[in-house]
């Protein structure tokens, strides 16, 4: 059985979807993407009408997924659940989650390492808390161990209270170790390595207040 396209409007609510209008009646809307190549007078059968609506569903989960990903890097797994909130198929999260692999969209030993060196950068912590946040993004084991190997925590502690230091050196020696420690304990850094730290830190600031 086959109908007639006699009308495609774009809707006054989303200008990204269009409404299929199939032998004087409203049908079903479409993406733009999906719609693009149909025209009023078109015929088309059930099947090109089931496959049509299908495409529309793959390409509804990918853009909403493009505009997930818009506000920051996602990790897969983040993309996965995402979609799983909005009632997506499964079959339909691994096509999107294919796609946009394909399209250099989704890469999760890159989104590993950019999450490190952001962390590094802004707010240094130890291995086992980058790695335990990596943990929660969803990212696999083998890609969190890949992306620490190079990491210097003793380097990543010295900064995280180089950031700090200037904040407490009004305090005394006792007050300044004990606010340090757990500024450092917080970030996930051992005690023997927070202790060598500060003591440098300390060292750094005490010299720069009496040039």
């Amino acid at each position: 059985m086959t109908k007639i396209i006699t009308a495609l409007k774009v809707q006054s609510k989303n200008r990204n979807r269009i409404n299929v209008f199939l032998d004087g009646q409203f049908a079903f809307g479409l993406s733009r993407i999906v719609a693009a190549w149909l025209k009023v007078g078109q015929e088309l059968t059930d099947e090109k009408i089931t496959s049509l609506l299908a495409d529309d569903e793959l390409e509804s989960a990918y853009q909403r997924a493009l505009n997930f990903i818009s506000i920051r890097d996602r990790s897969s797994a983040e993309i996965r659940q995402f979609l799983s909130k909005h009632n997506t198929p499964h079959h339909l999260i691994d096509e999107t989650l294919k796609r946009m692999k394909g399209n250099h969209l989704l890469d999760d030993i890159n989104f590993a390492q950019t999450w490190i060196e952001n962390r590094s950068e802004f707010k240094p912590r130890s291995r086992r808390a980058l790695s335990l946040e990596l943990h929660h993004k969803g990212i696999p084991q083998e890609i969190i161990e890949q992306s620490l190997e190079r990491i210097d925590e003793e380097e990543l502690a010295l900064r995280a209270a180089q950031k700090f230091a200037r904040k407490y050196s009004h305090l005394d020696w006792i007050e300044f170790r004990k606010k340090m420690l757990g500024l450092l304990a917080r970030r996930g850094f051992t005690y023997e390595l927070s202790s060598r730290v500060i003591s440098q830190v300390w060292k750094e600031v005490n010299s720069l207040e009496l040039s």
